[in-house]
Order: structure tokens, then sequence, then C-alpha cells
């Protein structure tokens, strides 16, 4: 009887660690991209922020893509963005992402599932800024998948995002 309640103990704690293991950290730097909505992971308020450490610690992917934004293909690198969705543990259907200039696309959450969507930080290996699309620019694997080149995922491809909401 002792060892089963000594088990269960053991058993509760294990789930707390993994619980706390799981949330949300704070951004020790300037968050550049606010996450609302339909989250169940927040670190500020009823929201998820991110700074950049944050997303470079994510799991990163490069692709090179030709686009309607530039004459070549460039090379685009970031986290998943369905990894950095999973991380506030969103449950909607679709995406509100806006941009520092208030321009917004809606983005089906079926998209990140079906695809290899990144958040863009970096091109030809230096950081995005302001100036040249950044913080963060959404890019599709359009290379990969051609069926991807029109103009609605195009419009899709959102720079300067600096919110997104889950519905």
């Amino acid at each position: 009887m002792a060892k089963t309640g000594h088990i269960f103990l053991f058993s509760c704690w294990l789930a707390l660690q993994s619980a706390t293991a799981l949330a949300l950290e704070k951004p020790a730097g300037h968050p550049i991209v606010t996450i609302s909505g339909l989250i169940s992971e927040k670190n500020s308020g009823a929201n998820a922020a991110f700074d950049s450490a944050m997303l470079d610690k994510l799991p990163q992917v490069k692709m090179t893509v030709a686009t309607p934004w530039y004459k070549e293909a460039q090379t685009f690198e970031g986290p998943l963005f369905r990894d950095v969705l999973k991380a506030t543990g969103s449950k909607g259907s679709k995406l509100y992402v806006v941009a520092l200039n208030d321009y917004a696309a809606e983005i089906p959450l079926a998209d990140l599932e079906k695809y290899d969507v990144i958040l863009a930080r970096k091109i030809n290996g230096k950081t995005l800024t302001v100036r040249d699309k950044g913080p963060l620019f959404i890019m599709y694997p359009f290379d990969k998948k051609p069926e991807l080149r029109n103009k609605e995922t195009y419009s899709r491809c959102v720079w300067q995002v600096n919110r997104i909401r889950v519905e």
C-alpha cells in the first residue's frame, strides 16, 4: 500500500514537472510578435509574446524559393509556423495575421498542417530588418509545391508580421 502511494505521488510530481517544462517562457528581449485568441499557453497577459531568442530556440528550416517580390530566388530561414503556434497551444481553424503597417491576411490553419510554411527571420543568412520585410516574413514552399503559386497564397505571405490572432 505504501509503495502504491509513493508511485502515485511520484507520478503526480512528474506530471507537474512536465507541465511546468511546457510552459511558455517570458520573453527576455523586446517581443517581435504577439499571438492572441484561441491559445492556452500565455506569457504576456492574455497573449503569447515571442522575442528573437525564443523564435531562434525552435528548430530552424531553410528554403530557397522564387517569389514575386525578388528578381532571383532567395533563401529564407526561420521556424515552421506550426511550431510557433504549437508552443502557444493554439486550437483554432484560421489565423488573422497583421503587419506593422496594418496589412492583414487570413490564413487557414490547414495550410500550416499541409505545407512547411515558415516564419522567416533571415534572408540569405542575414536577419530580416523592417527595411527588408522583417522582422518576420511568412514564406510558403513555392518551389516544392507549384500549386501554391497563385494570387491567394501570395497574399498570405505577410511581411513585417507583428501580430497573429488564432480564431
